[in-house]
């Protein structure tokens, strides 16, 4: 069994920022469990874009209002409390947040926490260490 908090995450290598968003990551590659989780927070009036061509991510969304739009298929969706989306076409994406917007979110294959945003905003598909 694995128990841990937030507060111990902050501060440590497990707590990823980058402009305008932070990622606590919980639960990672490491951990042996086939899926990583993350408590994403991404500042107010930031547009961040993504693309997780290696990966298949879930988020829910606890906190905040943004305009998620499909870069694929160009179609915007409003997100509040309680929105969820799965990108399980690896859709590039791009948020546009109105107000701090904090999700948890799932990625599978699980990130290891080494990975680091590249030019098109792609998590490199990085194994995890036996």
């Amino acid at each position: 069994m694995i128990v841990r908090t937030t507060e111990e995450i902050t501060g440590t290598d497990r707590d990823v920022a980058d402009a305008g968003w932070r990622s606590k990551r919980i639960v990672l590659g490491g951990d042996k469990v086939g899926f990583s989780f993350h408590e994403t927070t991404i500042q107010a009036g930031t547009v961040h874009e993504f693309h997780y061509a290696n990966h298949v991510e879930a988020v829910w969304l606890i906190e905040g209002e943004a305009t998620l739009t499909d870069l694929t298929n160009v179609v915007s969706y409003e997100l509040g409390p309680g929105s969820m989306y799965l990108l399980n076409g690896h859709e590039r994406h791009r948020i546009e947040t109105r107000t701090q917007m904090r999700a948890l979110c799932v990625f599978n294959p699980p990130v290891t926490g080494q990975e680091v945003h590249d030019e098109n905003g792609v998590y490199p598909l990085v194994a995890v260490p036996e």
